[in-house]
């Protein structure tokens, strides 16, 4: 299983020159993957591109990229830009967002989220393999060829938690890119799911990414109520509720990686065995060295 960090939205310098910074110690230390936040900061991609080219091994993602306010044939063309910036490195996590975005902030619809994300992966799909796509659909109709030179196809991972969603992943798309959502939800709900569907599509093991809170600390109790607090949002959102509510979770903290070195030695050898092929780890800087002492723990462990 992969190890990464979750950068962009985490507390930290989330500047551009920040997240140059973080990358740089993160591939010193032997992490695998960067994965960076798409939320109303730095837009993910750009950054990948600009620290693609400023590091030299670690894998760069986002986590995730709204579809609905890009058009899917520029995205593609940012999406191989940012491959070429990072030399083959760069993997594209995408997903809806959140109703409360799309239509109160953004003002588009947010009706029929699985007919959308087939048509997106439909135009998406083909131009990040570097193939032409020809596609007539309801919400969109493409005839169009990308050509970014010195690039290579795209990975993409979709935030996939409903069955419909997971269907679309397996079928459409590389893996799926989780938040929030436990081990035995993975276990009996997003694998099980997600791989009939690529099975039965003919495509290869899927890729699970999954993104969990994670702290070493002795102060256990307080660390939980640190990421009840601060992450509360997230058991309020209706997608990532519904997951927390299978896991038969109260709240993010629930789900959280927190405790001392057995216990979250514990936790992450969980998600391996379970077929996570990627741990997204959100650092929580509960407590004054929390966040370098849980930085240095992942590390050990590479």
């Amino acid at each position: 299983m992969r190890i990464g960090v979750m950068a962009g939205a985490t507390g930290g310098d989330d500047s551009l020159d920040g997240l140059v910074a973080s990358a740089k110690d993160l591939e010193a230390r032997g992490f695998d993957t960067m994965w960076m936040a798409n939320i109303f900061g730095i837009d993910a991609i750009t950054a990948a591109a600009v620290i693609g080219r400023e590091t030299n091994t670690i894998a760069l993602g986002t986590a995730v990229v709204p579809t609905y306010p890009r058009h899917p044939t520029a995205l593609a063309q940012q999406a191989l830009t940012a491959q070429s910036a990072c030399g083959g490195r760069f993997v594209l996590g995408i997903g809806l967002s959140h109703q409360v975005v799309i239509e109160s902030m953004l003002g588009l619809s947010y009706e029929r989220r699985a007919k959308h994300m087939r048509e997106y992966m439909a135009v998406l799909g083909p131009l990040l393999r570097g193939e032409p796509c020809k596609f007539e659909g309801e919400e969109y109709r493409v005839n169009l060829t990308l050509s970014v030179p010195n690039t290579q196809p795209v990975q993409t991972l979709i935030a996939a938690l409903g069955d419909h969603m997971l269907r679309i992943a397996g079928e459409s798309a590389d893996g799926t890119i989780l938040w929030m959502t436990g081990p035995e939800t993975i276990e009996s709900h997003i694998g099980p799911k997600l791989r009939e569907a690529a099975s039965a599509a003919g495509r290869s093991e899927p890729r699970i990414a999954a993104g969990l809170p994670i702290v070493l600390t002795n102060n256990v109790d307080a660390a939980r109520t640190a990421i009840s607090e601060s992450l509360v949002i997230y058991g309020q959102l209706p997608s990532y509720r519904a997951m927390l509510d299978k896991e038969g979770a109260a709240g993010p903290a629930d789900v959280a990686l927190v405790g001392d070195e057995k216990t979250l030695d514990a936790g992450i050898a969980r998600l391996a065995d379970i077929g996570v092929t990627d741990f997204s780890a959100a650092i929580s800087a509960t407590e004054d060295g929390a966040a370098e002492r849980t930085l240095d723990y992942l590390a050990s462990k590479l």
